[in-house]
């Protein structure tokens, strides 16, 4: 076995990359079962510690999944690309589209664990929406399953006293989501602001988002703002970063 970046490259990841280039060139397609830690140990002559971290790998990069008393499998799921520019345009949710199916590419989402409440502003979303502590917030959470997977978590906090009455107090906001009933309310988003970062996930996040063990999680903070600078929404997200490609696509 030999290894592309020199000889003290660790064995679990040289086995890992010829697990991926075979991957890669198709030897092993989505659903194929990946030789399992006996197979590896044998074929490379390593212990079984090695060949458990080589697989782990593949796993914490998405590529693959452990089924329970059946092995290592590749991951059948195809990421999410997600648009972060032409899903925010208006003309995306104006014409009455849901910004996903910018990403979504005809593939069957569903949005379940849905909750809508009226609670106190938190002090760290009171400052970034610029109203008193002690004024309320809507609240709503949902998680969102494509392709029968959860991918992401989210919790958008709106100003209590701005959308009261109106579809953003339901679950079902109506066509165009949010920001359409936001433009209906006099508080049309005209830009948009989100912040990206990643860490391991919570134990609750892991569990409702069904992930891997050692998969991360990409937290993006988006907030939305109406004319004059005046933020209306802001949402902070959850995704599985094994099942998503960020993509930003602007002219220079």
């Amino acid at each position: 076995m030999t290894a592309k970046n020199g000889a003290r490259q660790p064995k679990y990841q040289r086995i890992a990359d010829a697990l991926r280039e075979a991957i890669t060139a198709g030897e092993y397609g989505p659903g194929d079962r990946l030789p399992g830690e006996n197979d590896l140990m044998a074929k490379y002559d390593v212990a079984r510690m090695t060949a458990r971290q080589a697989l782990g790998v593949l796993q914490n990069e998405g590529l693959a999944e452990s089924r329970k008393g059946a092995g290592v499998f590749v991951r059948a799921f195809r990421p999410l690309r997600r648009r972060g520019i032409q899903r925010l345009s208006q003309e995306q949710w104006g014409s009455g589209r849901s910004i996903w199916s910018a990403d979504t590419e005809g593939r069957q989402l569903t949005v379940d664990q849905i909750t809508v409440t009226e609670e106190p502003t938190p002090e760290r979303i009171a400052g970034v929406l610029d109203i008193a502590p002690e004024s309320a917030v809507c609240v709503r959470s949902r998680r969102f399953v494509l392709d029968g997977k959860p991918v992401l978590l989210a919790t958008s906090y709106l100003p209590a006293e701005l959308v009261a009455g109106s579809a953003i107090t339901q679950e079902d906001t109506g066509p165009g989501g949010t920001y359409a009933r936001l433009a209906e309310l006099g508080a049309k988003p005209v830009h948009f602001r989100e912040e990206v970062r990643s860490r391991m996930p919570s134990q609750d996040e892991a569990k409702r988002l069904n992930l891997s063990m050692g998969t991360p999680v990409m937290l993006i903070c988006r907030t939305a703002f109406a004319d004059g600078g005046r933020p209306v929404e802001i949402n902070e997200m959850t995704l599985d970063s094994a099942s998503y490609v960020l993509e930003y696509d602007f002219d220079a």
